[in-house]
């Protein structure tokens, strides 16, 4: 924050005019100013002065200049100030709201001592210092004051906290002095808490900092316990004088300290968490600021000064205009103002935390203010000026916000909508669901006041399409879950939040009454439906008909009116409400009774008389009926009885309305005898009560009163004798044995047998109770009795009688039971199967009938399915083998997943049969992907293309169509489809298909059709880019016929033919568009052009003005000349341009010679004054005499140039001598020799320069040699010939010299090269001396060499006896052999060095092929470093086991160096992994990268860890048999070789739904190697495992360690990690720390929302599960005894009683996992689950018979 000065409210004197006083009022529309003359001057926000008022002294006899101002303080509604003063007085003065109103003294505190500070905090007193060291307070309701604390020393100033709950006073001794007048829960102590080191004038409470400065030139920071945490020593600024005064900003973040002509600012650096000094703002002559106001929305700061004046600083931040509707102040990082441009209205968005705030939004119709910090989120109505701060982790910026509801805000973000109510500053709920469309979502915060009902918050909203959750928000509980069964598509609650309207997709409209959870239907065909405000009446729409119910608790009572059109609005203003209907042209309302709407409005304000005498002026109908009914109700719980008793007359219930009558008489009785209105009599209470059918209480009340036989009496007439027989066994009542005899008599004489069982058998009388029931025809109650008694199963004629009594009645369980009691087992077998007990009969057969199980089982599945109870006889038919009956019972009870499962493991041949339906229901529920995958496995691959058809996935449907329809089948599907869409107008889908089919060009037909040309370009531009100018050019065309011009432009223009746009201009006689078109796209050559033709057009002087206009008349001029159009040039010449006459005349001249019109043309010529131009005229056209004749007469110079051109004719015509002659004649004999020359007439042109040039002889000859040279082949030939002629005559050196000039730039032909080189070293060996033959030799043979003649050279070499030479020259020419037999034939030395060069060479050319011959350890490496590991690897297995782990080592490294982990494994596994202490560090680098690779939890991973598994037990064996036996590295490889066992099985497990369990377990046991494994990814794999078997204490401790670890990971240290949880076990604390977190971001936020949710549950402990030890159920060491158990090799959990022991010592297995791991196998036959055993027969030793071990 930095001061910005804006204005000067007070100018300042020449002398000391101290402003004594300054306070902005907190609704920061007015401040004041206290001036040395104790006057106090008003203004405005803007900063202009409205009103002033005088002060008064304490008593007028002292005079008005007896006292100073110390102190101004607004109170906090700003109607009044008040005013402390030195003569020992406070006085408050009401100013009022508006300027100019009277200034009036509404309270005066008078004081024993000075006043020298004053404070007014927000829902407090007045605070004031006194002189003699007091703190007070002033109550101006009660108009007194008292003290708060005293000190002895003077009060030199005040200052409050943010919340004003709080203050701090300075005083003279430099102590400081907390008090609190509300604790705030900070927990922070009062009184004082520190010293500073002078008077602290200058004090300020910001934040949790407390600030203070003085004379002593030191700004002192301390903490909130009054420690020193920063310090601001300006002691060495010589400029710098004592601090006076100090304001903290309203948001306590930034802090403002006065001194000499200086205002020091001090920001608070949240990141940082120091107070920051900003620039200082320094104002010469300004002298020492006497006092400081900071405005309370923090936007301005006003100083007064000693010299009287007053500056107002700006404070923000930055300013910006948000849609130019509002101006955002940024005055503190956490405060921002804004301001509606347009009505002036101010909102001030604060964050309460301190946060910064990033960015503010106005959204929601300009309505509602969205802002954003680190840590929450601020939102606001800026109508209601409610504005919320709650807490808000950063998202990203990718919440959703919806402000459909005027009382709170939706925020949907990741699947979860949270709600926040304006004005709280908490999040009201949070619920996760998909859908956001407002019509899903039904809010309701205390829309309508209810009787006895505070608080109303509840919220309705889709869990799913097809389930609506209904939320109480205050309590947090899920109140009610509505489950339909079809799509929702609309809900909303009625305003009391006690029903719910729905509708589904099908149109039926639903209500739900919350109360009672019961679901109606309401209306068919519904297409509009609201709530009417402020009511419970709804309206809706079916067809044709406005639908209102008045009364929606009985919604079959609905009222109909038919109308024509559609609703489209509810409107309710005044006491009238209107359906507003729209009938096409017109709208018309129709008014709802608003008295049947005004009746449920006094129900809920609780007015039953109200109600009551507006339903006696309404006739009598179905919605009267309902509305007596309900008012019945709600008058009997509020006990106006009169009322009630008014509507069940009403009802016509006659019955309950005499009733009433008798309970109002007692009431009135009742009433005269103990007052009040009589209802709380007791009789009047048991009546109510026995009318509400709640006896107990009845009997409660009576017996309060001792009334023992009223509450008889009452139990006898309802007939509920055993009620009124337990009331007289409680009270002992004497009549009670002839109450039993009538009771028992009177159940006899009416035929209630069971009754007077139920008597007999409590009397203990059991033979009688047995026949009674016997006789009730309830042989059921007569077994039951029987059977709970020992003395009646003896007596076999009672139970034969019973159990024949029990079949006849076909109670055949019973009659098992009995059977079975008995020991009659085959008896009680047959009845539980006659009797459909399939579950007793399976029990008894288990342990009497074994054999039958399986049958029972069948049975029983049999049987469920008569019952249609498909999903119950399931799991039965599996338990008998049946897997296709359970495959039906699945699929017809709708169990897919089921069926699937069991469907997967049946044979391809069965399973075929029901992929169909499975894939049938997957395409009902939308899961294209899942059907599809099953209607291919059912051969069935059309269905699936149909599917997606229909469904609208042509994609999908193509790119199965491809793999099995024709193309042309596919094209012809697609196309039709288009087609139709084509047809309905959808051209885009229809498109779409075109394209799919590779059918564009249909695409662009459809689209020319609908003459749609951008699409149609665009397709073209894609798939047709050489046509795309052609297409342009053709629409252009069609446009130009169309006289559609501007649009035939565009595309002619983008065809790139600009030129045909211009000449359509043209030809529509629109020369100024033609003229634009030319310009644009032709420049300025073309404009010309263009407007040259539009001039030709217009012609005469109208053409010449047009070209003066364009500035282009001598332009044209000339184009019309080069254009051939010589009249209109002499046109434009003549009127406007004479001196281009000679020029049109010569361009003419010319035209006519190209015309062949030679006499005119010369004619022109001479006109022009060019003859010459004649002249040349005639000769180019060898007509010499004419051009004789020109050249004579009007130009003697031509002369020679007509003797030059016959000379020249001549030569071409091979008239040599004539030629020549001509030249001569011409003074020309250069020019003959020239000719000569050309035609390689040397001998001639030497004859003529001889003859008439001698001087040039010599030159001439020079140049004929070179000639010869250059030749080229012909060239060497030449001299070849030439050195044949040296040597046939016997001229051997020059023969020899002439062979040597052959050169490679004479000819490129090496065999002519090394024939002449050959030859000139022949003839010197031959004729010449031995050094001059050798001199040849030396040069010749490099020579040959370079051409590439090796051998030649060699040859020579070897004939000169130079050996070396030629050695050097073989193996330059690649020739080895020939090298090899030199060396060896002629000097052996060389032999070893033709090898080395041949190593070398094949080295150099990469043919590790050939090297391997010569050397295999550098083949091999040079496969190496061409990174051929595969060749490199498969040669060095034939070297040896030692040579081929050298190189399998060097492999690895390098796959590892390349992230290639799975590659390095599979070479060990494959070539074993030998006991190399060189190669440890790959094998657990290969290790700790697998143990870290991400989704390794799946069982499609089982290839790697079992690959892993294998190399490690290799490697473990080789250990074994090495020195290296038994040592630690030894014990290290044998722990790995374990964890990878772990994961091995883990993926085996996981391939297997009845493995799950033991997957769990061993991502458990894995738990104790964390100081290997990654410790993050093995606690949240465990937790997750844990979680997905219902463990979840364990899931909950494991994940939360996991979250634990990666904020470890995060900060670097696990110094802060609780290891409580774990003390007692063997799951290590100490843990390498991870560099990354090696789990995704998403699946650590699922964790996290899972682990904050179980937190909140109180069933989920923080605790691992026990065992029979007491210890943690996973840790091998026993707690109590320290034992230490072995590891399950299946589970990796202890072996404690039921062990397997294997072959090898220290291997053993749980006999329960070990069985079931073996039963998974034998069931599933898993590739994976059966390695794993051969894995663990080939480690632990022999593995024990693969069948189930029960011993």
């Amino acid at each position: 924050m930095q001061l910005k000065h804006m204005k000067t409210l007070l100018t300042p004197q020449d002398g000391a005019a101290k402003i004594t006083a300054i306070a902005w009022a907190p609704n920061n529309n007015k401040l004041a100013v206290c001036t040395v003359d104790r006057v106090i001057l008003l203004y405005d926000e803007n900063g202009e002065r409205r009103d002033k008022f005088s002060t008064k002294p304490a008593d007028a006899k002292y005079g008005k200049k007896s006292y100073t101002v110390k102190g101004l303080a607004f109170s906090p509604d700003s109607s009044k100030i008040a005013v402390g003063q030195t003569d020992n007085i406070i006085y408050v003065y009401k100013i009022g709201d508006d300027w100019g109103e009277k200034k009036v003294i509404c309270n005066k505190f008078v004081q024993q001592s000075a006043v020298t500070c004053m404070q007014w905090p927000p829902d407090n007193s007045i605070v004031f210092g006194l002189a003699d060291g007091k703190v007070r307070i002033a109550n101006v309701k009660t108009n007194k004051s008292s003290t708060v604390y005293g000190t002895d020393s003077f009060v030199v100033s005040l200052a409050s906290n943010a919340s004003g709950k709080g203050v701090l006073s300075g005083h003279a001794d430099g102590s400081i002095v907390r008090y609190f007048f509300e604790d705030e829960g900070t927990g922070e102590s009062q009184g004082k808490i520190c010293t500073h080191s002078c008077p602290p004038y200058a004090l300020s409470w910001a934040g949790n900092s407390i600030m203070a400065a003085g004379c002593d030139k030191r700004i002192i920071v301390y903490g909130k316990e009054g420690r020193i945490v920063q310090q601001f020593d300006f002691t060495r600024d010589p400029e710098e004088h004592e601090f006076t005064t100090a304001a903290n900003s309203p948001s306590g973040q930034s802090v403002v300290i006065g001194s000499y002509n200086r205002l020091r600012v001090f920001n608070w650096g949240p990141r940082r968490g120091m107070w920051e000094e900003a620039k200082m703002k320094e104002i010469p002559n300004l002298y020492t600021i006497t006092a400081l106001s900071w405005k309370k929305d923090g936007s301005r700061l006003v100083a007064g000064t000693l010299c009287g004046g007053v500056e107002l600083f700006d404070c923000c931040l930055r300013r910006s205009i948000y849609k130019n509707k509002f101006e955002m102040t940024y005055v503190g990082l956490s405060q921002v103002i804004i301001k509606n441009l347009s009505s002036g209205t101010r909102v001030v968005l604060k964050s309460h935390y301190g946060y910064e705030i990033d960015e503010v939004k106005i959204l929601g119709k300009d309505r509602y203010l969205v802002g954003h910090t680190s840590d929450t989120l601020l939102l606001g109505d800026l109508i209601t000026n409610k504005l919320s701060e709650v807490p808000w982790q950063n998202t990203g910026g990718n919440e959703k916000f919806f402000f459909e509801n005027e009382t709170v805000c939706m925020i949907f973000n990741a699947g979860e909508l949270s709600l926040v109510e304006y004005g709280a500053n908490e999040v009201l709920g949070c619920v996760r669901t998909e859908f956001m469309n407002p019509h899903l979502i039904s809010v309701r915060l205390n829309e309508r006041k209810q009787l006895n009902v505070e608080d109303n918050k509840k919220m309705a909203y889709l869990v799913d399409l097809k389930t609506i959750s209904i939320m109480d928000l205050i309590m947090g509980f899920n109140m009610a879950t509505v489950t339909h069964d079809s799509k929702i598509d609309w809900l909303e609650l009625n305003e009391t939040g006690h029903k719910l309207l729905f509708r589904d997709k099908r149109l039926k409209l639903h209500l739900y009454d919350i109360d009672t959870q019961t679901k109606t239907t309401i209306l068919n065909y519904c297409t509009y439906v609201q709530w009417v405000p402020q009511s419970d009446v709804v309206v809706a729409q079916n067809r044709g008909n406005l639908c209102v119910w008045y009364n929606i608790d009985s919604p079959e009572r609905v009222t109909m009116f038919p109308i024509k059109g559609d609703i489209v609005d509810l409107d309710r203003v005044e006491g009238k409400t209107d359906v507003i209907v729209n009938e096409g042209v017109t709208t018309i309302s129709y008014t709802l009774d608003e008295g049947l709407i005004e009746f449920g409005t006094a129900i809920d304000d609780g007015d039953y008389s109200r109600a009551v005498a507006f339903l006696e002026t309404l006739e009598k109908s179905n919605e009267t009926e309902a509305m007596w009914k309900t008012l019945s109700k709600l008058s009997l719980e509020a006990k106006q009885l009169h009322i009630a008793e008014r509507c069940y007359a009403a009802m016509g219930d006659v019955s309950k309305a005499r009733y009433l009558r008798s309970v109002n008489k007692a009431a009135e009785n009742a009433k005269k005898e103990i007052g009040g209105d009589g209802t709380s009599h007791y009789v009047v209470r048991a009546k109510l009560a026995t009318l509400n059918k709640q006896f107990k209480e009845a009997e409660a009340v009576y017996l309060e009163q001792n009334n023992i036989d009223e509450a008889m009496e009452m139990y006898q007439l309802l007939h509920k004798w055993d009620e009124s027989i337990q009331v007289a066994e409680a009270k002992g009542h004497p009549e009670l044995e002839n109450l039993r005899r009538n009771y028992y008599q009177w159940l006899m004489e009416t035929g209630q047998e069971e009754k007077a069982g139920d008597l007999k058998e409590n009397e203990g009388d059991y033979h009688a109770a047995i026949n009674l029931y016997m006789k009730a025809g309830l042989p059921a109650r007569a077994a039951r009795l029987a059977t709970s008694r020992e003395e009646l199963m003896t007596n076999q004629d009672i139970i034969q009688r019973i159990a024949a009594a029990l079949i006849k009645g076909e109670f055949y369980e019973r009659a098992g039971d009995l059977f079975e009691k008995i020991g009659n087992s085959q008896r009680a077998l047959e009845c539980y199967r006659r009797g459909k007990a399939y579950r007793r009969a399976v029990e008894l057969a288990r342990n009497v009938y074994p054999q039958d199980v399986v049958k029972l089982e069948e049975e029983w599945g049999d049987y469920l399915v008569s019952q249609k109870q498909m999903d119950a006889a399931i799991n039965h038919y599996i338990e008998a083998g049946i897997s296709l009956k359970a495959i039906d019972a699945a699929i017809s009870s709708r169990q897919w997943n089921k069926a699937v499962q069991i469907v997967e493991l049946q044979d391809p041949a069965v399973a075929s049969r029901y992929y169909h339906k499975i894939a049938k229901h997957y395409s009902g529920i939308n899961d294209y992907e899942t059907a599809e995958k099953y209607y291919v496995r059912a051969d069935m691959p059309r269905e699936a293309i149909d599917m997606y058809t229909t469904a609208g996935k042509w994609e999908a449907a193509h790119r199965l169509a491809i793999t099995c329809m024709k193309p042309e089948d596919v094209a012809v599907l697609y196309i039709t489809q288009a087609q139709q869409m084509e047809s309905q107008g959808k051209f885009r889908e229809a498109e779409r298909l075109y394209i799919t089919v590779e059918e564009p060009d249909m695409a662009i037909t459809m689209y020319k059709k609908q003459r749609q040309y951008d699409h149609m370009v665009r397709l073209v531009k894609h798939y047709h880019p050489d046509l795309l100018g052609d297409t342009h050019l053709h629409l252009a065309k069609e446009l130009e016929s169309e006289t559609s011009l501007r649009q035939a432009e565009h595309h002619y223009t983008e065809a790139g033919d600009w030129k045909a746009a211009v000449n359509m201009y043209r030809v529509h006689d629109m020369w100024d568009e033609s003229y634009r078109v030319a310009k644009a796209h032709g420049g300025v050559t073309a404009a010309k052009q263009v407007a040259y033709l539009w001039a030709k057009n217009l012609g005469g002087d109208s053409a010449v003005k047009l070209l003066n206009r364009f500035g282009l008349l001598e332009a044209a001029i000339d184009y019309a000349a080069e254009n051939c159009a010589f009249d209109f040039a002499f046109d434009l010449a003549k009127s406007g341009m004479k001196n281009k006459m000679p020029d049109i005349q010569l361009k003419h001249a010319m035209y006519l010679e190209d015309e062949g019109k030679f006499a005119l043309a010369e004619a022109e010529f001479i006109k022009a004054s060019k003859p010459k131009e004649a002249v040349l005229m005639y000769v180019h056209n060898q007509d010499w005499d004419s051009a004789q004749r020109v050249a004579e007469q009007y130009d003697p110079d031509s002369v020679s140039d007509v003797l030059v051109g016959q000379a020249r004719f001549a030569f071409e015509q091979k008239e040599f001598q004539k030629a020549e002659a001509f030249l001569l004649r011409a003074q020309r004999p250069e020019l003959a020799i020239k000719y000569y020359k050309n035609a390689e007439m040397w001998q001639d042109a030497l004859r003529v320069c001889k003859e008439y040039i001698p001087n040039k002889l010599e030159a001439l000859q020079d140049e004929y040699e070179r000639e010869v040279l250059s030749r080229g082949t012909k060239g060497a030939e030449s001299l070849i010939s030439q050195a044949r002629e040296w040597e046939a005559s016997g001229e051997y050196t020059r023969a020899i010299d002439c062979y040597l000039k052959v050169t490679p730039k004479q000819t490129s032909d090496g065999h002519l090269l090394e024939q002449s080189w050959t030859k000139a070293a022949e003839l010197s060996a031959k004729f010449m001396g031995v050094r001059k033959a050798m001199e040849v030799t030396k040069l010749v043979c490099p020579r040959l060499i370079e051409v590439g003649r090796f051998s030649a050279a060699a040859e020579l070499y070897l004939s000169a006896d130079m050996i070396k030479e030629a050695i050097e020259t073989f193996i330059e020419g690649e020739e080895w052999d020939k090298a090899k037999r030199v060396a060896k034939e002629m000097d052996p030395r060389y032999e070893r060095y033709v090898d080395e060069k041949y190593k070398e060479f094949l080295k150099d050319q990469g043919k590790a092929e050939s090297l391997i011959a010569v050397d295999v350890i550098a083949a091999l490496d040079m496969y190496v470093n061409r990174g051929q590991w595969d060749k490199c690897i498969e040669n060095a297995e034939k070297q040896g086991y030692k040579v081929l782990h050298k190189y399998v080592a060097l492999y690895a490294t390098h796959l590892i160096k390349e992230n290639n982990i799975q590659k390095a494994l599979d070479l060990y596994v494959s070539h074993g992994a030998p006991a190399n202490q060189q190669n440890f560090n790959i094998y657990k680098r290969i290790c700790m990268e697998l143990f870290s690779a991400p989704d390794t939890d799946k069982p499609e991973t089982y290839k790697i860890w079992a690959g892993l598994r294998d190399m490690l037990l290799d490697l473990t064996e080789n250990l074994a048999k090495s020195s290296e036996a038994k040592s630690p590295q030894h014990e290290e490889f044998e722990t790995l070789l374990l964890i990878a066992h772990y994961y091995a099985c883990r993926s085996a497990c996981l391939g297997q739904q009845a493995l799950e369990t033991l997957s769990a377990k061993l991502s458990i046991s894995l738990l104790r190697h964390t100081e290997i494994i990654p410790a993050d990814k093995a606690f949240y794999e465990a937790g997750i495992a844990a979680k997905r078997e219902g463990l979840d204490n364990m899931a909950f401790v494991f994940l939360n360690r996991y979250l634990d670890l990666t904020e470890a990971i995060e900060e670097g240290s696990l110094d802060m990690l609780d290891n409580s949880d774990f003390q007692e076990t063997d799951i290590p604390f100490e843990v390498p720390l991870p560099e990354r977190q090696l789990v995704s971001e998403d699946k650590k936020e699922e964790v996290k929302e899972w682990v904050l949710a179980v937190s909140m549950d109180q069933k989920v402990e923080q605790i691992l599960d026990m065992d029979e030890r007491d210890t943690y159920v996973g840790s091998l060491v026993a707690l109590n005894t320290g034992i230490r158990s072995l590891p399950c090799v299946i589970s990796g959990y202890p072996v404690l009683r039921n062990k397997l022991e294997f072959k090898r010592p220290g291997k053993a297995a749980n006999k329960d996992d070990w069985n079931k791991f073996l039963m998974a196998t034998k069931m599933s036959h898993s590739s994976e689950c059966q390695d794993v055993l051969k894995f663990i027969g080939q480690w632990c030793g022999a593995t024990p018979s693969p069948s189930y071990s029960f011993q």
